[in-house]
Protein backbone atom coordinates (compact mmCIF):
# COMPACT_ATOMS: atom_id res chain seq x y z
CA UNK A 1 0.00 0.00 0.00
CA UNK A 2 1.38 3.42 -0.96
CA UNK A 3 2.05 6.19 1.54
CA UNK A 4 -0.81 8.31 0.21
CA UNK A 5 -3.22 5.38 0.65
CA UNK A 6 -2.12 4.84 4.25
CA UNK A 7 -2.31 8.46 5.36
CA UNK A 8 -4.72 11.36 5.09
CA UNK A 9 -2.32 13.77 3.41
CA UNK A 10 -2.67 17.55 3.52
CA UNK A 11 -3.92 19.05 0.26
CA UNK A 12 -0.79 21.18 -0.18
CA UNK A 13 1.48 18.15 -0.71
CA UNK A 14 1.80 16.11 -3.89
CA UNK A 15 0.87 12.49 -3.13
CA UNK A 16 3.16 11.26 -5.91
CA UNK A 17 6.17 13.17 -4.56
CA UNK A 18 6.07 13.49 -0.78
CA UNK A 19 9.80 14.01 -0.44
CA UNK A 20 11.30 13.95 3.09
CA UNK A 21 7.84 14.09 4.68
CA UNK A 22 7.14 10.67 3.18
CA UNK A 23 10.28 9.27 4.84
CA UNK A 24 9.16 10.65 8.19
CA UNK A 25 5.69 9.07 7.80
CA UNK A 26 7.28 5.67 7.16
CA UNK A 27 9.36 6.05 10.31
CA UNK A 28 6.25 6.83 12.36
CA UNK A 29 4.50 3.78 10.91
CA UNK A 30 7.37 1.60 12.06
CA UNK A 31 7.13 2.81 15.65
CA UNK A 32 3.32 2.75 15.97
CA UNK A 33 3.01 -0.95 16.96
CA UNK A 34 5.33 -0.37 19.93
CA UNK A 35 3.31 2.44 21.50
CA UNK A 36 1.11 1.80 24.52
CA UNK A 37 -2.60 1.27 23.66
CA UNK A 38 -3.68 4.47 25.42
CA UNK A 39 -1.36 6.45 23.14
CA UNK A 40 -2.47 4.80 19.91
CA UNK A 41 -5.46 7.11 19.51
CA UNK A 42 -3.13 10.11 19.35
CA UNK A 43 -0.89 8.73 16.58
CA UNK A 44 -2.34 11.08 13.93
CA UNK A 45 -0.96 13.97 16.01
CA UNK A 46 2.49 12.94 14.86
CA UNK A 47 1.47 12.84 11.18
CA UNK A 48 0.23 16.43 10.90
CA UNK A 49 2.15 19.65 11.54
CA UNK A 50 0.50 21.94 14.07
CA UNK A 51 1.14 25.01 11.92
CA UNK A 52 2.77 25.68 8.54
CA UNK A 53 3.42 29.27 7.47
CA UNK A 54 4.42 30.18 3.89
CA UNK A 55 5.66 33.73 3.39
CA UNK A 56 6.75 35.94 0.53
CA UNK A 57 10.14 37.56 1.16
CA UNK A 58 10.68 40.56 -1.16
CA UNK A 59 13.94 42.52 -0.89
CA UNK A 60 15.74 45.31 -2.73
CA UNK A 61 18.82 43.97 -4.47
CA UNK A 62 21.96 46.08 -4.62
CA UNK A 63 21.23 46.91 -8.27
CA UNK A 64 17.91 48.55 -7.33
CA UNK A 65 15.61 45.76 -8.50
CA UNK A 66 13.20 43.86 -6.27
CA UNK A 67 13.43 40.10 -5.94
CA UNK A 68 11.02 37.73 -4.19
CA UNK A 69 11.94 34.59 -2.26
CA UNK A 70 9.69 31.93 -0.78
CA UNK A 71 10.03 31.25 2.94
CA UNK A 72 8.59 28.73 5.39
CA UNK A 73 8.25 28.22 9.13
CA UNK A 74 6.67 24.99 10.32
CA UNK A 75 5.76 24.08 13.89
CA UNK A 76 5.24 20.34 14.04
CA UNK A 77 4.35 19.77 17.68
CA UNK A 78 4.42 21.91 20.82
CA UNK A 79 2.91 19.54 23.39
CA UNK A 80 6.15 19.42 25.41
CA UNK A 81 7.17 23.07 25.07
CA UNK A 82 7.88 25.84 22.57
CA UNK A 83 8.87 24.94 19.02
CA UNK A 84 12.61 24.64 18.45
CA UNK A 85 14.47 24.20 15.21
CA UNK A 86 16.88 25.71 12.76
CA UNK A 87 16.59 27.98 9.75
CA UNK A 88 18.20 26.98 6.46
CA UNK A 89 18.90 29.04 3.34
CA UNK A 90 19.05 26.75 0.30
CA UNK A 91 17.81 26.98 -3.26
CA UNK A 92 16.18 23.54 -3.09
CA UNK A 93 14.27 23.93 0.19
CA UNK A 94 10.65 22.72 -0.05
CA UNK A 95 7.68 22.73 2.27
CA UNK A 96 7.87 18.92 2.48
CA UNK A 97 11.49 19.16 3.58
CA UNK A 98 10.80 21.79 6.25
CA UNK A 99 7.82 19.78 7.53
CA UNK A 100 9.98 16.68 7.88
CA UNK A 101 12.79 18.60 9.54
CA UNK A 102 10.32 20.12 12.01
CA UNK A 103 8.94 16.65 12.79
CA UNK A 104 12.43 15.23 13.29
CA UNK A 105 13.08 18.11 15.70
CA UNK A 106 10.03 17.03 17.72
CA UNK A 107 11.46 13.52 17.88
CA UNK A 108 14.99 14.72 18.61
CA UNK A 109 14.01 17.05 21.45
CA UNK A 110 11.89 14.33 23.05
CA UNK A 111 14.57 11.66 22.56
CA UNK A 112 17.13 13.65 24.56
CA UNK A 113 14.39 14.96 26.87
CA UNK A 114 14.82 18.70 26.47
CA UNK A 115 11.53 20.61 27.02
CA UNK A 116 10.87 21.67 23.44
CA UNK A 117 8.59 20.78 20.59
CA UNK A 118 9.75 20.68 16.98
CA UNK A 119 9.91 23.48 14.42
CA UNK A 120 11.96 24.40 11.35
CA UNK A 121 12.36 27.22 8.86
CA UNK A 122 13.68 27.69 5.36
CA UNK A 123 14.04 30.15 2.53
CA UNK A 124 14.43 29.09 -1.11
CA UNK A 125 17.60 31.01 -1.91
CA UNK A 126 21.21 30.35 -2.83
CA UNK A 127 22.93 32.66 -0.32
CA UNK A 128 26.13 32.54 -2.36
CA UNK A 129 24.35 34.63 -4.97
CA UNK A 130 23.61 37.44 -2.50
CA UNK A 131 25.87 40.16 -1.18
CA UNK A 132 26.21 40.52 2.58
CA UNK A 133 23.83 43.49 2.61
CA UNK A 134 21.28 41.58 0.49
CA UNK A 135 21.56 38.62 2.86
CA UNK A 136 20.90 40.89 5.82
CA UNK A 137 17.84 42.45 4.15
CA UNK A 138 16.46 39.02 3.28
CA UNK A 139 17.01 37.72 6.83
CA UNK A 140 15.34 40.74 8.38
CA UNK A 141 12.37 40.63 6.00
CA UNK A 142 11.89 36.90 6.56
CA UNK A 143 12.03 37.46 10.32
CA UNK A 144 9.42 40.20 10.08
CA UNK A 145 7.13 37.92 8.07
CA UNK A 146 7.30 35.04 10.58
CA UNK A 147 7.31 37.42 13.56
CA UNK A 148 3.68 36.47 14.32
CA UNK A 149 4.58 32.89 15.32
CA UNK A 150 8.10 33.05 16.79
CA UNK A 151 9.12 34.13 20.26
CA UNK A 152 11.13 32.93 23.29
CA UNK A 153 8.08 31.14 24.67
CA UNK A 154 6.55 29.96 21.39
CA UNK A 155 9.15 29.14 18.71
CA UNK A 156 12.92 29.65 18.89
CA UNK A 157 14.93 29.50 15.61
CA UNK A 158 18.61 28.51 15.43
CA UNK A 159 21.29 28.13 12.72
CA UNK A 160 21.10 25.34 10.17
CA UNK A 161 22.37 24.89 6.59
CA UNK A 162 23.90 28.14 5.27
CA UNK A 163 22.94 30.16 8.36
CA UNK A 164 25.21 31.15 11.25
CA UNK A 165 25.73 33.42 14.26
CA UNK A 166 25.45 36.56 12.15
CA UNK A 167 22.09 35.51 10.70
CA UNK A 168 20.85 34.79 14.24
CA UNK A 169 22.04 38.23 15.37
CA UNK A 170 20.02 39.89 12.57
CA UNK A 171 16.97 37.80 13.48
CA UNK A 172 17.24 38.69 17.16
CA UNK A 173 17.66 42.38 16.40
CA UNK A 174 14.71 42.46 13.98
CA UNK A 175 12.41 40.70 16.44
CA UNK A 176 13.59 42.99 19.25
CA UNK A 177 13.01 46.15 17.21
CA UNK A 178 9.43 45.08 16.52
CA UNK A 179 8.98 44.25 20.21
CA UNK A 180 10.46 47.49 21.53
CA UNK A 181 13.14 45.92 23.73
CA UNK A 182 15.92 43.34 23.47
CA UNK A 183 14.76 39.72 23.48
CA UNK A 184 17.88 37.57 23.46
CA UNK A 185 15.95 34.32 23.99
CA UNK A 186 14.07 34.47 20.66
CA UNK A 187 16.91 32.66 18.86
CA UNK A 188 19.84 30.47 19.85
CA UNK A 189 23.20 30.04 18.18
CA UNK A 190 23.82 33.79 18.59
CA UNK A 191 27.23 35.42 19.03
CA UNK A 192 28.43 35.17 22.63
CA UNK A 193 28.44 38.98 22.79
CA UNK A 194 24.65 38.96 22.28
CA UNK A 195 23.76 36.25 24.78
CA UNK A 196 25.02 33.25 22.89
CA UNK A 197 26.45 30.25 24.69
CA UNK A 198 30.03 29.12 24.82
CA UNK A 199 30.37 25.74 23.15
CA UNK A 200 27.31 26.17 20.92
CA UNK A 201 29.20 26.29 17.63
CA UNK A 202 30.93 22.95 18.25
CA UNK A 203 28.02 21.32 20.08
CA UNK A 204 26.48 19.30 17.24
CA UNK A 205 29.81 17.87 16.10
CA UNK A 206 30.81 17.20 19.69
CA UNK A 207 27.54 15.34 20.26
CA UNK A 208 28.18 13.22 17.17
CA UNK A 209 31.57 12.22 18.58
CA UNK A 210 30.24 11.47 22.07
CA UNK A 211 27.42 9.30 20.71
CA UNK A 212 29.79 7.54 18.30
CA UNK A 213 32.07 6.62 21.20
CA UNK A 214 29.12 5.29 23.21
CA UNK A 215 27.91 3.21 20.27
CA UNK A 216 31.42 1.90 19.61
CA UNK A 217 31.72 0.76 23.22
CA UNK A 218 28.52 -1.29 22.87
CA UNK A 219 29.83 -3.30 19.92
CA UNK A 220 33.51 -3.36 20.91
CA UNK A 221 34.91 -1.03 18.26
CA UNK A 222 38.02 0.91 19.27
CA UNK A 223 38.07 4.62 18.41
CA UNK A 224 41.85 4.77 18.60
CA UNK A 225 43.18 3.70 15.21
CA UNK A 226 39.69 3.70 13.63
CA UNK A 227 39.20 4.95 10.08
CA UNK A 228 36.67 7.74 9.61
CA UNK A 229 34.74 8.87 6.51
CA UNK A 230 32.86 12.19 6.63
CA UNK A 231 30.37 13.51 4.11
CA UNK A 232 30.00 17.26 4.49
CA UNK A 233 32.82 19.29 6.03
CA UNK A 234 30.94 22.21 7.47
CA UNK A 235 30.61 22.98 11.14
CA UNK A 236 29.31 19.53 12.13
CA UNK A 237 31.52 17.34 9.97
CA UNK A 238 34.74 19.23 10.63
CA UNK A 239 34.20 19.37 14.40
CA UNK A 240 33.39 15.66 14.62
CA UNK A 241 36.42 14.84 12.45
CA UNK A 242 38.72 16.93 14.64
CA UNK A 243 37.50 15.24 17.83
CA UNK A 244 37.90 11.78 16.29
CA UNK A 245 41.47 12.58 15.26
CA UNK A 246 42.22 13.95 18.73
CA UNK A 247 40.90 10.63 20.04
CA UNK A 248 43.43 8.71 17.96
CA UNK A 249 41.36 7.95 14.83
CA UNK A 250 42.32 8.62 11.19
CA UNK A 251 40.20 10.70 8.83
CA UNK A 252 40.66 8.81 5.57
CA UNK A 253 38.12 10.43 3.25
CA UNK A 254 35.90 13.50 3.06
CA UNK A 255 33.22 14.40 0.53
CA UNK A 256 31.36 17.66 0.03
CA UNK A 257 29.58 19.48 -2.79
CA UNK A 258 32.91 20.19 -4.51
CA UNK A 259 34.25 16.64 -4.64
CA UNK A 260 35.88 13.82 -2.68
CA UNK A 261 39.41 13.54 -1.28
CA UNK A 262 41.09 10.50 0.26
CA UNK A 263 44.28 9.73 2.14
CA UNK A 264 44.40 6.26 3.69
CA UNK A 265 47.26 7.43 5.90
CA UNK A 266 45.05 10.13 7.35
CA UNK A 267 43.98 13.58 6.19
CA UNK A 268 45.32 16.58 8.11
CA UNK A 269 42.13 17.99 9.68
CA UNK A 270 43.62 21.40 10.49
CA UNK A 271 45.02 21.87 7.00
CA UNK A 272 41.82 20.62 5.36
CA UNK A 273 39.68 22.96 7.48
CA UNK A 274 41.83 25.91 6.41
CA UNK A 275 41.62 24.82 2.77
CA UNK A 276 37.81 24.63 2.97
CA UNK A 277 37.67 28.06 4.62
CA UNK A 278 39.90 29.55 1.90
CA UNK A 279 38.37 27.85 -1.15
CA UNK A 280 34.84 26.87 -0.17
CA UNK A 281 35.28 23.11 -0.45
CA UNK A 282 37.54 20.07 -0.16
CA UNK A 283 38.30 19.91 -3.89
CA UNK A 284 41.92 20.65 -4.69
CA UNK A 285 43.25 19.83 -1.23
CA UNK A 286 46.92 18.98 -1.67
CA UNK A 287 47.00 16.57 1.27
CA UNK A 288 44.65 14.07 -0.32
CA UNK A 289 43.96 12.25 -3.57
CA UNK A 290 40.90 13.22 -5.59
CA UNK A 291 38.62 10.23 -6.19
CA UNK A 292 35.25 9.82 -7.95
CA UNK A 293 32.34 10.80 -5.71
CA UNK A 294 30.71 7.39 -6.13
CA UNK A 295 33.79 5.68 -4.64
CA UNK A 296 33.33 7.49 -1.33
CA UNK A 297 30.71 5.01 -0.15
CA UNK A 298 32.79 1.89 -0.73
CA UNK A 299 35.91 2.93 1.20
CA UNK A 300 36.42 0.60 4.15
CA UNK A 301 36.09 2.37 7.52
CA UNK A 302 34.96 1.87 11.08
CA UNK A 303 32.84 5.04 11.20
CA UNK A 304 30.88 6.76 8.43
CA UNK A 305 29.45 10.19 9.28
CA UNK A 306 26.96 11.65 6.79
CA UNK A 307 26.90 15.33 7.81
CA UNK A 308 25.59 17.01 4.66
CA UNK A 309 21.92 16.98 3.57
CA UNK A 310 19.04 14.53 3.83
CA UNK A 311 18.52 11.56 1.53
CA UNK A 312 22.22 10.75 0.92
CA UNK A 313 22.23 7.06 1.87
CA UNK A 314 19.79 5.29 -0.44
CA UNK A 315 19.02 1.79 -1.67
CA UNK A 316 21.47 2.52 -4.53
CA UNK A 317 24.61 3.17 -2.47
CA UNK A 318 23.77 1.37 0.79
CA UNK A 319 24.90 -2.06 -0.55
CA UNK A 320 28.35 -0.56 -1.28
CA UNK A 321 28.96 0.80 2.21
CA UNK A 322 31.78 -0.92 4.10
CA UNK A 323 31.76 0.45 7.63
CA UNK A 324 30.78 -0.73 11.09
CA UNK A 325 28.91 2.29 12.43
CA UNK A 326 26.99 5.03 10.61
CA UNK A 327 26.57 8.12 12.80
CA UNK A 328 24.12 10.59 11.28
CA UNK A 329 25.43 14.13 11.65
CA UNK A 330 22.91 15.47 9.12
CA UNK A 331 19.13 15.41 9.45
CA UNK A 332 17.45 12.56 7.57
CA UNK A 333 20.46 11.36 5.55
CA UNK A 334 19.29 7.72 5.37
CA UNK A 335 16.16 6.53 3.58
CA UNK A 336 14.09 3.70 5.10
CA UNK A 337 15.15 1.40 2.26
CA UNK A 338 18.83 2.11 2.98
CA UNK A 339 18.18 1.60 6.70
CA UNK A 340 16.97 -1.93 6.02
CA UNK A 341 19.91 -2.76 3.78
CA UNK A 342 22.46 -1.48 6.30
CA UNK A 343 20.86 -3.48 9.11
CA UNK A 344 20.82 -6.65 7.00
CA UNK A 345 24.53 -6.09 6.33
CA UNK A 346 25.30 -5.84 10.04
CA UNK A 347 26.01 -2.11 10.03
CA UNK A 348 24.90 -0.21 13.13
CA UNK A 349 23.10 3.06 12.33
CA UNK A 350 22.91 5.73 15.03
CA UNK A 351 20.06 8.00 13.90
CA UNK A 352 20.12 11.76 13.58
CA UNK A 353 17.48 12.25 16.27
CA UNK A 354 20.06 11.11 18.82
CA UNK A 355 23.44 11.54 17.11
CA UNK A 356 23.16 15.22 16.16
CA UNK A 357 21.13 16.39 19.15
CA UNK A 358 24.14 18.12 20.70
CA UNK A 359 23.27 21.37 18.95
CA UNK A 360 19.74 21.63 20.27
CA UNK A 361 20.91 20.53 23.72
CA UNK A 362 23.34 23.44 24.00
CA UNK A 363 20.70 25.67 22.40
CA UNK A 364 18.54 24.72 25.38
CA UNK A 365 21.42 25.66 27.69
CA UNK A 366 21.71 29.00 25.85
CA UNK A 367 17.98 29.65 26.22
CA UNK A 368 18.15 28.92 29.95
CA UNK A 369 21.18 31.20 30.35
CA UNK A 370 19.40 34.02 28.48
CA UNK A 371 16.38 33.81 30.77
CA UNK A 372 18.51 33.83 33.92
CA UNK A 373 21.17 36.27 32.61
CA UNK A 374 23.72 33.95 34.18
CA UNK A 375 26.23 32.27 31.91
CA UNK A 376 28.24 29.09 32.37
CA UNK A 377 31.84 28.26 31.48
CA UNK A 378 32.56 26.21 28.37
CA UNK A 379 33.87 23.33 30.48
CA UNK A 380 30.61 23.26 32.44
CA UNK A 381 28.57 23.34 29.24
CA UNK A 382 30.56 20.48 27.70
CA UNK A 383 30.20 18.39 30.85
CA UNK A 384 26.43 18.96 30.87
CA UNK A 385 26.22 18.19 27.14
CA UNK A 386 28.20 14.97 27.46
CA UNK A 387 25.98 13.79 30.31
CA UNK A 388 22.74 14.53 28.46
CA UNK A 389 23.94 12.78 25.31
CA UNK A 390 25.22 9.70 27.14
CA UNK A 391 22.04 9.36 29.20
CA UNK A 392 19.88 9.74 26.08
CA UNK A 393 21.86 7.12 24.19
CA UNK A 394 21.78 4.70 27.12
CA UNK A 395 17.99 4.92 27.31
CA UNK A 396 17.53 4.44 23.59
CA UNK A 397 20.05 1.58 23.44
CA UNK A 398 18.25 -0.22 26.26
CA UNK A 399 14.94 -0.03 24.38
CA UNK A 400 16.58 -1.25 21.17
CA UNK A 401 17.97 -4.29 22.99
CA UNK A 402 14.79 -5.07 24.93
CA UNK A 403 12.51 -4.84 21.92
CA UNK A 404 15.07 -6.06 19.37
CA UNK A 405 14.56 -3.10 17.07
CA UNK A 406 16.92 -0.73 15.32
CA UNK A 407 18.34 2.21 17.26
CA UNK A 408 16.25 4.52 15.08
CA UNK A 409 13.01 2.74 15.91
CA UNK A 410 14.02 2.68 19.58
CA UNK A 411 14.65 6.44 19.52
CA UNK A 412 11.22 6.96 17.96
CA UNK A 413 9.63 4.72 20.62
CA UNK A 414 11.18 6.79 23.42
CA UNK A 415 10.39 10.13 21.77
CA UNK A 416 6.88 9.38 20.54
CA UNK A 417 5.93 7.98 23.93
CA UNK A 418 7.03 11.24 25.58
CA UNK A 419 5.27 13.43 23.02
CA UNK A 420 2.00 11.52 23.02
CA UNK A 421 1.98 11.15 26.80
CA UNK A 422 2.15 14.94 27.01
CA UNK A 423 -0.62 15.21 24.41
CA UNK A 424 -2.74 12.71 26.31
CA UNK A 425 -2.26 14.46 29.65
CA UNK A 426 -3.04 17.89 28.19
CA UNK A 427 -6.11 16.73 26.28
CA UNK A 428 -7.79 18.83 23.61
CA UNK A 429 -8.85 22.46 23.94
CA UNK A 430 -11.63 23.44 23.66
Amino acid sequence: MSIEQQHALPSYLRPDHLGPWGIYLQQVDRVAPYLAPRLQRWIETLKRPKRALIVDVPIHLDNGTVKHFEGYRVQHNTSRGPGKGGLRFHQDVTLSEVMALAAWMSIKNAAVNVPYGGAKGGVRVDPRQLSLSELERMTRRYTSEINVIIGPNSDIPAPDVNTNEQVMAWMMDTYSMNLGHSSTGVVTGKPVSLGGSLGRREATGRGVYVIACEAARQINVEVEGARIAVQGFGNVGSTAARLFVEGGAKLVTVQDHTGTVMNLGGLDVTALSKHVLDTGGVSGFAGGEKIPDADFWSIETEFLIPAALEGQLTELNAPKIRTQIVVEGANGPTTPEADDILRENGILVIPDVVANAGGVTVSYFEWVQDFSSFFWSEDEINLRLDRVMREAFAGVWQVSQEKRVSVRTAAFIVACTRILTARDMRGLYP
